[in-house]
């Protein structure tokens, strides 16, 4: 690889002392190096990433790199994380490894794992996607929401519960681990259902496969009661809807395409990265 596109956490590096130094290295090997340019609130702008860009050097931990790849769209770059966070299941190379990790890409083609994507549609043709999850969970009081889950147009479950997250096998180990769902090994194709603070003894999550397309009803609360639910994709886009309205959740046809130079296996990763936690 010769030429690269750095996206930096400004939070994580904010006088952008780590983003120069890797920027220098890449060029004193006679590399060509981009830094990304972000609006006000942290996005990368649309239409700036340069075309001859092969590889997108992520500096931060996995929620920067997850925001990577929902600014990048569609563009096909993979992307390598380099930690500058905490667990770091995305990121795979650690800050003080980062100039071996880039002799390996410097010297030859690195293996580059698919993550399958959801994609989530709502009132009409709104929609957006999610490399981890698309959670909906009550808003306001503190009670209880009910939700009719439907797979492939039949009825699957109603849950009575704060709310309900819809992972990827990726977004296995986040708010779906917390919540009790199933570890499911990242670059599996399946969607995992688990509901949040259920008000049941037997509640447990469901595993469909990535071929399924799911509804996901509001329903109506006590007394007729019109309830509200906030709607969000990978913790960050947020709406909210309404009794009566749904959400269709299916695969997404993009994929998250990240660059694996780790041979670790990822059970082994999960175990030392969660020890303690």
């Amino acid at each position: 690889m010769d030429c690269f596109y750095i996206i930096t956490n400004k939070l994580k590096d904010p006088d952008f002392a780590i983003t120069n130094e890797i920027k220098r290295y890449i060029e004193s090997k006679g590399k060509v190096c981009y830094i990304s340019e972000k609006d006000s609130e942290g996005h990368i702008i649309p239409g700036t990433v340069p075309d001859n860009a092969q590889c997108g050097l992520v500096l931060g931990g996995d929620g920067t790199l997850i925001r990577a790849v929902r600014d990048l769209g569609t563009d096909s770059l993979p992307l390598l994380g380099i930690n500058l966070g905490t667990l770091g299941y995305l990121t795979d190379v650690e800050l003080k490894d980062f100039k071996h990790a880039l002799d390996c890409l410097f010297e030859g083609k690195p293996d580059i794992e698919e993550r399958m994507m959801l994609e989530g549609s709502f009132r009409g043709l709104r929609k957006d996607i999610a490399m981890n999850d698309i959670v909906l969970a009550r808003e306001g009081k503190v009670r209880i929401v009910s939700f009719n889950i439907y797979v492939n147009g039949t009825l699957l479950n109603t849950y009575h519960a704060d709310g309900v997250i819809l992972s990827t096998p990726t977004g296995s180990t986040g708010y779906n681990l917390s919540a009790g769902g199933p570890v499911v090994e990242p670059t599996a194709r399946m969607i995992v259902i688990t509901p949040i603070c259920s008000h049941a003894l037997n509640t447990s999550s469901v595993v469909l496969s990535a071929d399924d397309t799911i509804e996901v009803e509001i329903c109506e609360g006590r007394y007729g009661r019109q309830e509200q639910v906030s709607l969000c994709f990978d913790g960050a886009e947020q709406t909210t809807l309404v009794t009566g309205e749904r959400v269709c959740i299916k695969e997404a046809a993009q994929t998250a395409r990240l660059i694996k130079l780790n041979r670790e296996s990822f059970m082994i990763t999960m175990r030392r990265k969660m020890k303690g936690n």
